[in-house]
């Protein structure tokens, strides 16, 4: 990959629109784009409309160019976006002679790339970028653009800042001894180094909630037959997707849909009634729903509220305890007398009929599965594993180091635990030089006075 190319490629999503986007970049993009279009009186920043000729000079579409000056594009070079109706035959074309001119057609992400390299961008803010065109949520889209902004960044920055201040004062202490520049007392780094280490890993910590956001999870309803599983279903899911009827059992394999409650992608699975099986396509049916109940991340439990609970409900809920998160739903609350008594301990009435206590059970999903205050901090969660694993891997040389200063071990063995746990971190934000170190010493110290 030459990233002095000028590249171009389809921006928008393959099939037929109203509208489609070329894009070019680099430092040929505009004089390319002048090979293939009629005359444009080129402003930076501004629309203006031109025709796009084809390999004959002949007009084949009208179009819309947009002109982005250098650095101050998505790449930091030169962009060109061409907006020309949406039909596949005209975008390819216009690729196939922006290439005869010249570009070369863009690698996957290559326009992200150039940006992340050309300091446009940060490299969690490029991974941001990737799950925002993901989401397929609302409050996934949001949290990405949050990201996309430089929330991850903003978290980190200052960690990695305390970290960067630690070391300069140990390696002014060690590198500059001759000149009287005192390393601090061991009570004094533990001060400055506890902070970066609880800071490090309650962002780490924070991916058990935004793995969530970024993949969502499965909810595996389960329950004896005709306990109005399928009908739970279709109530979370808001249509009939699940057939419904009173003959127990109408349920044999697994029926899975994908939800959104409270702005988390669910998929939901409903089950085969659990119960003495009548025959093998039955028996592999609950065994499937035993299977469902072992995989997913949270086990839905349905009991029948308007009965009194039996033995298979006891030993049903026994083994969702066993297994993990669950919840209990106990439904039917419609027919229950008076007020309706839960059938369990712990368990949420609700009616699959007529939607009693379902937002209370939406409530009770969101809450088995995110710390408290969770929802109020878009911004203050990790949603990539590769931002844990560092995270984590940080945290253990933090780990280190503490126990390194409490032992008393002398400070070149202490920088290297410091150094250890700044390159996770910088494999999030961007390598850290030499010359930075240097530079916060002799910003921070009078030497060579």
């Amino acid at each position: 990959m030459n990233l002095n190319d000028t590249i171009a490629a389809i921006s928008t999503p393959p099939g037929r629109g109203g509208l489609g986007v070329v894009r070019l970049s680099g430092a040929q993009a505009r004089a390319i784009a002048e090979r293939i279009l009629s005359s444009v009186a080129w402003q930076a920043w501004r629309a203006h409309t031109a025709e796009l000729l084809d390999a004959e000079g002949r007009v084949l579409d009208h179009v819309v160019v947009t002109f982005f000056e250098a650095p101050r594009s998505y790449t930091a070079e030169d962009v060109v976006e061409i907006c020309c109706h949406g039909a596949p035959v005209v975008l390819r074309h216009a690729v196939e002679r922006a290439l005869a001119a010249g570009a070369r057609l863009a690698e996957p992400g290559e326009f992200t790339l150039r940006a992340f390299l050309n300091g446009r961008i940060d490299l969690p803010r490029a991974e941001a970028v990737r799950d925002l065109i993901e989401a397929t949520t609302l409050y996934q889209a949001r949290v990405a653009a949050q990201q996309a902004g430089g929330s991850v960044s903003r978290r980190i920055a200052p960690l990695k800042d305390q970290l960067l201040e630690l070391i300069a004062l140990l390696e002014a202490g060690i590198d500059f001894a001759e000149d009287d520049v005192s390393v601090a007392s061991a009570a004094d780094l533990l001060s400055r180094l506890d902070p970066i280490r609880e800071g490090v890993a309650r962002l780490a910590a924070s991916f058990q909630y935004g793995g969530l956001v970024r993949a969502g999870l499965t909810l595996a309803i389960v329950g004896r037959p005709n306990v109005g599983k399928s009908s739970l279903f279709n109530r979370l899911l808001e249509q009939d997707r699940a057939i419904v009827t009173d003959i127990p059992g109408t349920t044999r394999d697994l029926v899975s849909e994908t939800a959104s409650i409270g702005g988390i992608p669910v998929k939901l699975y409903d089950t085969a009634g659990i119960r003495d099986p009548g025959g093998l396509v039955e028996s592999l049916g609950i065994e499937r729903s035993y299977q469902a109940m072992a995989d997913a991340d949270l086990t839905l439990v349905v009991v029948d509220i308007s009965q009194p609970l039996d033995d298979a409900d006891r030993a049903l809920i026994a083994r969702a305890r066993s297994q993990g998160r669950y919840l209990v739903a106990a439904n039917k609350l419609d027919l229950a007398s008076g007020t309706g008594i839960c059938a369990c301990d712990s368990c949420l009435p609700v009616s699959a009929l007529t939607g009693a206590g379902i937002a209370e059970l939406r409530e009770a999903i969101l809450g088995a599965i995110a710390p408290p205050g969770a929802f109020e901090e878009e911004t203050g969660f990790i949603t990539s594993l590769r931002h844990e694993q560092l995270l984590r891997e940080s945290a253990a040389w933090l780990d280190k180091a503490r126990a390194a200063m409490e032992a008393g071990i002398p400070h070149e063995m202490l920088l290297l635990d410091c150094y250890a746990a700044l390159r996770p971190i910088d494999s999030i934000t961007g390598a850290t030089t030499a010359d930075d170190i240097l530079n916060r010493i002799f910003s921070t110290f009078c030497i060579g006075k």
